[in-house]
């Protein structure tokens, strides 16, 4: 790529390209200026620094160089020529060439002042930007803008560095004059002259240099092949050629090995690799210096790595090295990630190491000091600006003006603003944007509007922060004719209809005036809104969430675009929309106005009928569920998940159960964890053991995260269908996780190790309970009615006093279990005594405890006990139930009563009350007792033909 060049009376140079690994004869100059990428420009003196032990040193020229505050480009000066050190176009750069040879003393405010008074009376040069485009020039202190064209790009983009365009002659001109005999400075010298034109070209003469052993403590050569690789991004041979250079050819590491490495990462933002070379440049003790360390942080500023910043800034300073730029870059990062402290610091730190901030250092501090809203350490920081002689330019008085607006003191913004023109300079747009901001803030109407009128009036763009604040600003103070004037211009700016109409709405939905949206677009852009499918869906929705259901679909009644698919997905989140809002009724609106299709949409059905449960019309719910079942639609884990729970709610478990087996023919239909949970509830509530107990170990095979509320639904429901080893696993399991067990799950698990016999654990569950406040009245019942099912009295007894320690008074359930127990067990007395606790108690009997008396009574023959028994339930309204009748059939047969008993089985079916297998076997058994075998013999074989199982119901 050609370098830029302004010819000397000595000819010609030769051009050359900006290099980290530069010709050793070039080594003598550097810069002595200031570069910022802050400022528009950097300047400064081409000096000989060889002469560093004296104050004075040779100057060789003057350079400026025209750069872009963001991306802009650069320019050096070296003996007369002006070099490029961008890739992108062909740019020009003011000059001003002293006499050969000047020397000067090196004063910095009079430098300063010397470089702004040339910038001052010199033309601007034209400068271009990537990818073309236009870009904005200050003249004369930034009073006036003029705008220049840049140039496209060119061929190799991705070189930062443009090269020489030449031919295969010139090539075999520069080859021609080396040989084997060559020293090895004249074989740098034409790698030198080669790698300004091609990387493949030099690094094909490297190898022949290799070959002929010109690479022998030849350092310089391996610092120019290195950067040549680094642009190929060749990175393993990058590190095969280092390890090259110190074992094969003698030559030591040293920053500029690296610092050709780091170059292209940091211009590339390739901050993983940027690293790798620190990194390895610490390994291997090579000392970074200063250029290592400013293209690394400036590379971390770029791409925000915080950490990797940190680390390379405490090494700098653990090797002492003051770099400026380094400084500059840590105190940006910590100011835009916000740890405004941390930037405050990083200048405390560089106080004391010594370190003289450069004028982009400044605009820095005073950056970080406004960003955080400390107006007077910005104003400090301003005023040792103007004490160090550095002439202020409208950058620095556009970051105060921001920090002024950040505290919303726009009275000394304002001010700020005013002083602009008596030094000089003019508003630029970032002036005015920063007024616009700051007046938003503080909510100050007439201002904002003024300043964003005059912002336009100036020539200059509203930014989209200027358009989201005058936005909201107008929606507050409920401005329409602003409004529209801001849609407008955010039309003209370009902005996409959906960003126009996304700004709107947030505005207008913050401050509650939704209801203003609609005519505002209808006056401005609605055609566009109605052709545009993404901008009428952000509107559709804004509106529902709003509670605006009419506004909603009267956009999509007259919406333009035509999109199946996406209209569905639309209408489908508009009633999600309805349905987190509770807004069930709004929902079904919307589905019934959305256009039917043939194949119905299984979200929004299975939303519908989710939705329809909740209503409790499960008609509706269950007919969307059986379009989709006559569909081609394959219901998936959701939609089963959905319905299952629509016939739950439905009090419908059987047809729940229906529904589970389809799912179950689906192999591929993995349940979730609330899926598998409705599964275990529904097979509890219709009694399907070996459902229960398929489930559970469907769910250990899944390898599903249990939860608290996993482990506790397993235990309620799975209890008595799983092993009760397999149970206390669950159980142990769970309070090794850590979960809380609930009051059900531990009354499930007293009554079955209860109702097996496991004490043991039933009183330690029982103990648990306690302590953790969570045994109820259940709990005693039942463990009370597992020691008087095993005949434990004492045991019994002892924990009918604990319940009433604990403050509940012995229920009827604890009574009838003392009954039953002392009954059965024949101690009569205690019978009698329960009996007579329960009526000083005033406990009402329930059909519970008369069947138990009946049964006792009946046991021992006792019929007027039984007579009296029945006429005292009579007494109180109470019928017999099935269980009493079944009682008394066995009590007559003991009586010697089989007539009598014949005679309740005629009585139960005039009450309705259907015999169920019991019924008829006590009644059998009665006959035989009293030797009626023969009629015993036809109520067996009655039975047989009328098939009685299991339990009777009343008719």
């Amino acid at each position: 790529m050609a370098a830029l060049r302004i010819c000397t009376p000595s000819g010609p140079p030769e051009p050359r390209r900006h290099s980290l690994a530069a010709n050793p004869a070039l080594l003598g100059l550097d810069f002595v200026g200031f570069g910022s990428l802050l400022l528009p420009i950097g300047a400064g003196y081409v000096v000989d620094r060889r002469h560093t032990g004296r104050a004075a040193v040779t100057c060789h020229g003057f350079f400026l160089d025209n750069g872009r505050w963001k991306g802009h480009l650069r320019a050096s000066l070296k003996n007369g020529v002006v070099c490029s050190l961008e890739d992108n176009d062909v740019v020009e750069s003011t000059l001003c060439v002293s006499v050969p040879s000047e020397t000067v003393v090196l004063d910095k405010v009079a430098l300063g002042r010397n470089v702004a008074q040339g910038v001052a009376d010199t033309p601007r040069s034209i400068a271009g930007r990537k990818k073309g485009g236009k870009q904005w020039r200050r003249l004369q202190g930034g009073k006036k803008f003029v705008r220049h064209r840049a140039l496209k790009h060119g061929a190799g983009k991705g070189r930062q560095c443009r090269k020489t365009v030449v031919n295969d002659d010139d090539i075999k001109a520069i080859l021609s004059g080396v040989s084997q005999e060559s020293s090895i400075e004249e074989c740098n010298s034409v790698l030198i002259r080669l790698e300004k034109h091609s990387d493949k070209k030099a690094l094909n003469f490297f190898d022949w240099m290799k070959a002929n052993g010109k690479l022998k403590g030849n350092a310089d050569a391996y610092h120019l092949a290195l950067q040549a690789i680094a642009w190929k991004e060749d990175w393993k041979m990058a590190e095969q050629l280092l390890d090259e250079m110190v074992v094969d050819s003698d030559c030591t590491w040293d920053a500029r090995a690296f610092n050709g490495l780091i170059y292209v990462c940091a211009k590339r933002r390739l901050d993983d690799w940027g690293t790798k070379w620190f990194r390895m440049m610490l390994e291997r003790e090579v000392k970074p210096n200063v250029s290592t360390f400013g293209m690394l942080m400036g590379l971390y500023q770029k791409t925000g790595n915080l950490s990797e910043a940190e680390f390379a800034f405490a090494k700098m300073r653990s090797f002492k090295t003051k770099c400026v730029n380094a400084y500059s870059a840590m105190i940006t990062l910590y100011t835009r990630m916000g740890f405004y402290t941390k930037s405050e610091d990083v200048i405390d730190l560089m106080k004391r190491d010594g370190v003289a901030p450069n004028m982009e250092n400044w605009l820095v501090r005073l950056n970080a000091y406004s960003q955080n809203g400390k107006m007077e350490e910005a104003e400090s920081v301003l005023q040792s600006m103007v004490d160090e002689g550095i002439t202020l330019n409208t950058v620095a008085y556009n970051t105060l003006i921001t920090g002024y607006g950040k505290v919303s003191d726009m009275k000394k913004a304002k001010k700020v603003f005013d002083s602009l023109e008596s030094v000089g300079l003019a508003p630029d747009e970032t002036t005015y944007r920063s007024m616009v901001e700051g007046f938003g803030r503080a909510d100050k109407y007439k201002e904002a509007i003024w300043y964003y009128r005059k912002l336009k009036i100036s020539g200059f763009q509203p930014n989209a922060s200027n358009f989201y604040t005058m936005m909201n600003l107008l929606a507050r103070h409920d401005d329409s004719e602003g409004a529209i004037e801001i849609l407008e211009d955010m039309r003209q700016a370009g902005c996409q209809c959906s960003s126009i109409v996304t700004v709107l709405v947030r505005a207008y939905g913050a401050v509650g005036r939704m209801h203003k949206v609609l005519p505002l677009v209808q006056a401005c852009f609605y055609h566009k809104i109605l052709l545009d499918a993404t901008s009428c869906s952000i509107l559709v929705t804004a509106f529902v969430q709003n509670s605006l259901l009419e506004e909603a679909l009267c956009v999509m009644c007259d919406k333009k675009w035509e999109d199946s698919e996406f209209e569905e997905n639309l209408y489908h989140i508009l009633i999600c929309s309805c349905k987190e809002a509770c807004s069930y009724d709004d929902a079904v609106r919307i589905y019934n106005q959305m256009p039917k299709s043939e194949t119905p949409n299984l979200r929004i059905s299975c939303s519908m009928i989710d939705i329809f449960s909740t209503l409790e019309r499960f008609a509706d719910a269950e007919t969307l569920y059986l379009e989709l079942k006559a569909s081609s639609c394959l219901l998936d884990m959701i939609a089963y998940s959905v319905i299952v729970r629509m016939y739950i709610k439905a009090g419908r478990p059987e047809d729940a159960c229906s529904v589970l087996e389809e799912m179950e023919k689906q192999k591929e239909i993995v349940p979730d964890k609330y899926l598998f949970l409705d599964m275990l509830r529904t097979y509890q509530k219709c009694g399907l053991i070996e459902k229960l107990a398929d489930t559970y170990y469907w769910i250990l095979k899944s390898q599903i995260e249990f939860d608290e509320a996993m482990y506790n639904c397993i235990i309620n429901c799975c209890g008595r269908a799983i092993p009760i080893d397999e149970l206390s696993r669950i159980f142990d399991e769970m309070i090794q996780q850590g979960h809380m067990a609930n009051t059900v799950t531990l009354n499930v698990l007293l009554d079955i190790y209860g109702k097996a016999g496991l004490f043991n654990r039933a009183e330690k569950v029982f103990l648990m309970a306690r302590k953790q406040g969570l045994a109820d009245i259940i709990s005693y019942n039942t463990i009370i009615a597992a020691y008087a099912q095993s005949g434990d009295f004492r045991s019994m007894t002892y924990f009918v006093q604990r319940m009433q320690d604990a403050g509940f008074p012995v229920s009827l359930e604890a009574y009838n279990c003392m009954l039953d127990a002392y009954g059965k067990a024949g101690q009569l007395e205690e019978f009698t005594a329960v009996l007579q606790k329960m009526k000083r108690a005033k406990c009402s009997f329930d059909h519970y405890t008369y069947n138990i008396m009946i049964n006792i009574y009946g046991r021992r023959g006792w019929i007027e006990d039984v007579a009296n028994v029945l006429t005292e339930l009579k007494n109180r309204g109470v019928e017999p139930d099935l269980y009493s009748y079944n009682t008394l059939i066995k009590a007559y047969g003991i009586a010697g009563m089989p007539e009598d008993a014949v005679k309740l089985i005629q009585e139960m079916r005039i009450r309705g009350i259907s015999p169920d297998r019991v019924t008829y076997t006590n009644l059998i058994a009665a006959l035989q007792r009293n030797e009626n075998f023969l009629e015993a013999v036809k109520w067996s074989l009655w039975m047989k033909q009328t098939g009685v199982v299991g339990c009777g119901n009343r008719a």
